[in-house]
C-alpha cells in the first residue's frame, strides 16, 4: 500500500506543472469568451485593462503582504527597471494589443495568431541563451519541428477554412441563428482583419517577451507573490495613463453589475494574479518554453467553447490545424521533458561526487589543522627555551702544581 502511495505521490509531484498549465489554458479561454461578450457591448479596452489589473493587484496583495514578509528582498534600481519593463510590455502592450485585435476579429482567429507564441518564445530564449541548442541530440530537434509544425497548424487553422463541421451540440444552435450568423458572417467581411492580424503579432511579441524577462527577474528577486502584485500595481498605473491619453470620453470608465465587471474581475484574479503567480512558478523549474508551449490548447478549448457560447462554426481547416498543433506540442513537451531528464540524472550523477570531495576537503582539513598544531607547539617550545634566562658561573680552574724536573747532566 505504501509502495503504491509513493508511486501516485511521485506521479502527482512530475504532472504538477503539466496539470497547472493546462488549467491555466482553460482559464485563458474562458477570458477569451467572456471578453469578447464584454468588447462587442461597447466597453474600451483601454478601461478593461485597467480595471483588469486593479483587480488583479487587489486579489493578490493581501497573500504578498502575509505569506511573504520574512523573505521579500529589497527592490534595487535595476530590480525597480525590470519590473517597470513588466508592466509595460504585459498589462499596456500586450492586452491593449490583444484586445484590440480580438476585437476586430474573432476569439478563435485571436487564439490562433497567438499560437506563436512558442515559436517566438523559444527563438528568444535562444538568443538569450536560456535555451541550449544542440541539433545534434534528438531532444532539441524534436524541439525545433515541434515548434515549426505547432506554427504550420496555428497558420492553416487562419489561412484555410474548408468545410462547416457538424457537432451534435451545434446542430441545434446553428439552425436558431442561421440570419446572426449571416448577419456576423458580412459585417466581418468589413472588418479590417490584416490590422488586427498585425496588433495580434505585436501582442504576441511582447507576451514572449514578458515570458522571457519575467524569467531573469525571478532570479535575482525571489518573492514571486510580492513580484506579481507589483507589477499588476505598475501596470495598472500606466494603463491609467495611456487610457487618459488615448480616450478622453469620461463615460467610458462607468461600470455596473453587468458583463463589464464580471470580464474585468474574471480577467483580474484569473488571467493576472493567478496566471502571473503560476506561470512563475513553472518557469522557475522548467523555464520560459515549457510555459508557453501549452498555449496552443487554449486555442481548441476556445473553438469548442466559442461553439456552445458564439455559435461559431468549426472548419475543416480549423480541425486539421488543432491536431498539427496538438503534434507540435508532444513533440515540444517531450523534447523539454528529456531534457528534465538529463538534468535529474546530471544532478543524482554529481551528487555522490560533491560528497566525496567534501570528504576530501575535511581530510585535507584535518591534515592542514594537524600540522598547524605542531607547528604553534614547536613555536611555543622554542618560544619556552628562549625565554629560559641564561646564568653564567664563573668558577676558578684549579692550577696545576710546578713540579721541578732536573735536567739531566752529560
Amino acid at each position: 500500500m505504501e509502495g503504491k502511495l509513493g508511486c501516485f505521490a511521485r506521479f502527482f509531484l512530475t504532472s504538477k506543472p503539466y496539470i497547472a498549465m493546462i488549467c491555466l489554458q482553460f482559464g485563458y479561454a474562458g477570458m477569451n469568451i467572456i471578453t469578447k461578450v464584454s468588447l462587442n457591448r461597447g466597453m474600451s479596452h483601454y478601461v478593461l485593462v485597467v480595471y483588469r489589473h486593479a483587480f488583479a493587484t487587489a486579489a493578490i496583495a493581501p497573500f504578498a503582504l502575509y505569506l511573504e514578509r520574512n523573505i521579500r528582498p529589497k527592490i534595487t534600481f535595476s530590480i525597480f527597471m525590470q519590473m517597470f519593463v513588466l508592466g509595460l510590455l504585459g498589462p499596456v502592450i500586450d492586452q491593449n494589443f490583444y484586445y484590440a485585435g480580438l476585437k476586430l476579429t474573432s476569439p478563435t482567429f485571436s487564439c490562433a495568431m497567438s499560437n506563436m507564441l512558442p515559436a517566438m518564445t523559444f527563438v528568444m530564449a535562444v538568443l538569450c541563451r536560456m535555451e541550449i541548442l544542440d541539433m545534434k541530440k534528438v531532444r532539441c530537434q524534436a524541439k525545433v519541428i515541434g515548434t515549426i509544425v505547432t506554427v504550420a497548424g496555428a497558420m492553416l487553422m487562419t489561412l484555410y477554412k474548408g468545410n462547416v463541421v457538424e457537432l451534435f451540440w451545434t446542430k441545434h444552435v446553428h439552425t436558431h441563428h442561421v440570419a446572426e450568423t449571416t448577419s456576423a458572417t458580412s459585417g466581418s467581411s468589413d472588418k479590417d482583419w490584416v490590422f488586427g492580424s498585425i496588433l495580434l503579432i505585436i501582442a504576441t511579441f511582447a507576451w514572449a517577451s514578458f515570458f522571457i524577462l519575467q524569467n531573469v527577474t525571478m532570479r535575482k528577486y525571489t518573492a514571486p507573490l510580492s513580484l506579481t502584485c507589483l507589477v499588476c500595481f505598475i501596470g495598472t498605473l500606466q494603463s491609467i495613463a495611456v487610457t487618459l491619453v488615448m480616450d478622453h470620453k469620461p463615460g467610458t470608465w462607468t461600470i455596473g453589475w453587468d458583463m463589464n465587471l464580471l470580464a474585468a474581475a474574471y480577467a483580474g484574479i484569473v488571467s493576472s494574479s493567478i496566471a502571473y503567480y503560476v506561470q512563475g512558478l513553472v518557469m522557475e523549474k522548467r523555464g520560459p518554453v515549457f510555459v508557453t508551449a501549452f498555449s496552443p490548447l487554449m486555442m481548441i478549448i476556445v473553438a469548442i467553447m466559442g461553439s456552445f457560447i458564439l455559435a461559431e462554426k468549426i472548419y475543416m481547416g480549423g480541425v486539421m490545424g488543432a491536431i498539427l498543433i496538438v503534434i507540435g506540442l508532444y513533440a515540444v513537451l517531450w523534447g523539454k521533458y528529456k531534457e528534465h531528464k538529463e538534468k535529474e540524472l546530471a544532478e543524482e550523477i554529481l551528487d555522490p561526487v560533491k560528497a566525496n570531495s567534501g570528504n576530501n576537503n575535511n581530510m585535507n582539513m584535518m591534515i592542514t589543522d594537524s600540522v598547524e598544531v605542531n607547528d604553534l607547539e614547536m613555536q611555543k617550545n622554542e618560544m619556552f627555551k628562549s625565554s629560559v634566562p641564561t646564568i653564567a658561573i664563573n668558577a676558578a680552574m684549579p692550577t696545576p702544581p710546578m713540579i721541578a724536573v732536573e735536567t739531566p747532566r752529560v
